[in-house]
């Protein structure tokens, strides 16, 4: 039970829920639009995105900028700040630090950019990600990228792991994509021009103790690779690292 005022001063009993800090929630978009960003954005582009006026954006930021979070460039321009990077630091450490080295043996047997996902809500977020070093041209993946569960190898890797009813009960919004039985099988799910038309991906779950699972994969320009032989990489990946998280 909560208590708001009443038009006497007083306090008065209610049992409705407190509201979600408009403010807080505002900055937080602010961040995600940032890291979104091909580039730098400015105070009304941002405010724009945000759907606010410019000087309630300006309120904002000044926060941010106050706790490093988003800082400026000689132009006025935003750009995510250093502190987000001690924040990330103590995001999934277990999952990260057992990803990263596999992730590079795996980044160098294929030849692709290879990276982890971990499930946020109804999404699937990049952690962490390595590009081949030796590739004339490679595909960025960079850690915060986001997109629908129901879209993309990722998303079927990982309802992999569960039947159609374990699925409506956790992900009610989110269709049971028919593939997620095959990857059941094979151990790894494969998705063409859903996420980025043009692009394929590979991915392979990582069961986790205790907490939801993540799924490791490979994403690549269409060019006739054996998605078999690749599986087989990212589901080998996916093993070694529910290993060294055991």
């Amino acid at each position: 039970m909560t208590w708001t005022p009443t038009e006497s001063g007083t306090a008065a009993p209610t049992d409705r829920q407190p509201p979600h800090s408009q403010t807080l929630s505002r900055g937080i978009r602010a961040l995600e639009l940032l890291a979104e960003a091909p580039g730098p954005l400015t105070i009304a582009e941002l405010a724009t995105a945000l759907g606010v006026h410019r000087s309630i954006a300006y309120r904002i930021l000044r926060t941010l900028e106050d706790h490093s979070l988003v800082v400026r460039d000689s132009a006025g321009r935003l750009t995510p700040g250093p502190g987000l990077a001690v924040l990330a630091r103590s995001v999934s450490t277990d999952l990260q630090g057992a990803a990263l080295p596999e992730l590079t043996r795996l980044c160098e047997e294929v030849g692709m950019t290879a990276f982890v996902v971990v499930w946020d809500h109804q999404e699937c977020v990049t952690l962490v990600a390595v590009e081949p070093r030796n590739a004339d041209a490679t595909l960025a993946q960079h850690p915060g990228t986001r997109h629908p569960l129901a879209v993309g190898a990722p998303g079927i890797a990982l309802q992999s792991l569960y039947t159609p009813a374990q699925w409506r009960n956790l992900v009610p919004t989110q269709d049971y994509r028919p593939e997620a039985a095959a990857a059941a099988i094979h151990g790894y799910a494969t998705s063409h021009d859903e996420v980025i038309r043009g692009l394929s991906s590979v991915a392979a779950p990582v069961r986790i103790p205790g907490k939801r699972p993540a799924a490791v994969a490979v994403v690549y320009v269409q060019t006739g690779q054996q998605d078999a032989r690749i599986g087989e990489a990212v589901r080998a990946t996916a093993t070694r690292i529910e290993a060294a998280l055991a």
